[in-house]
């Protein structure tokens, strides 16, 4: 993959599963990366992964939830590595399936802010940077769930997840022709400690009856994705979703 190699890059929700994977795969390219998470435990294992690979990484601990700390965060990036070229948007999950009807405004309300609004305030903490340079990838992780739906998630896990698609969209269009792009990545069920330990023996034999390849992604195979859209080799590719399914949905 070219284009990483001195690259800066934040990752958030990189303490665990795809957010982790993203983090090693931009490191392996050549990227220094701010391991973002709410856990400073979590953050400084996947830097020491980095660093054990020869790597450059800075462990950020932040709650992207509270736009004050996001602007705290990315300002300390800029304060140890002068740039920002790649934001990767890994916070977000949901909750077991329930009927609207069972749905809180409360709940409705905690789902978006967890999934979109993180990826919001993250955006906009960031683009000033990438404006600045003319220069910068920002990769957002949604989900099928957000092109479709999602029988093991709520419906408000589906608004927010489909509210990611529509903001990558939306950003996409108003920074084209600035040097940076925006996309999304858009996993099926993948092979996370949190989703296995989430499923019971019948829904994992479910899930893998639906898959065509008869199988669970792996984080890894998102991160490539990820890898991709932050490389050089996407700069024509901008408000665009990259399925990774495995054919389980095709659009």
């Amino acid at each position: 993959m070219t284009g990483l190699d001195g690259r800066v890059a934040i990752v958030t929700a990189a303490g665990s599963g795809i957010g982790r994977a993203a983090a090693l795969r931009l490191a392996r390219g050549g990227a220094a990366v701010a391991c973002v998470d709410v856990k400073p435990e979590a953050a400084g294992e996947t830097c020491r992964g980095i660093a054990e690979e020869g790597g450059k990484a800075l462990a950020v601990p932040c709650d992207v939830q509270e736009e004050a700390q996001v602007a705290a965060m990315v300002e300390r990036v800029l304060e140890a590595w002068g740039r920002i070229d790649i934001l990767v948007n890994g916070v977000g999950g949901g909750q077991r399936a329930a009927s609207i009807l069972d749905i809180s405004e409360e709940a409705w309300g905690r789902m978006l802010r967890f999934n979109l609004t993180t990826t919001f305030l993250c955006c906009k903490a960031v683009l000033p940077a990438m404006l600045r340079q003319g220069y910068g990838r920002i990769i957002n992780v949604a989900s099928i769930a957000g092109r479709s739906m999602s029988t093991f998630q709520g419906a408000h896990y589906t608004a927010a997840k489909a509210g990611i698609l529509g903001l990558t969209r939306h950003l996409a269009r108003d920074v084209a022709g600035r040097g940076i792009t925006v996309n999304a990545v858009a996993p099926g069920p993948i092979a996370t400690e949190r989703i296995l330990s989430s499923f019971t023996p019948e829904e994992r034999e479910r899930v893998l009856g639906r898959s065509p390849m008869g199988r669970l992604g792996t984080p890894e195979e998102v991160a490539a994705a990820v890898a991709f859209l932050a490389s050089a080799e996407a700069s024509f590719v901008s408000g665009a979703t990259l399925d990774v399914n495995g054919t389980m949905l095709m659009m």
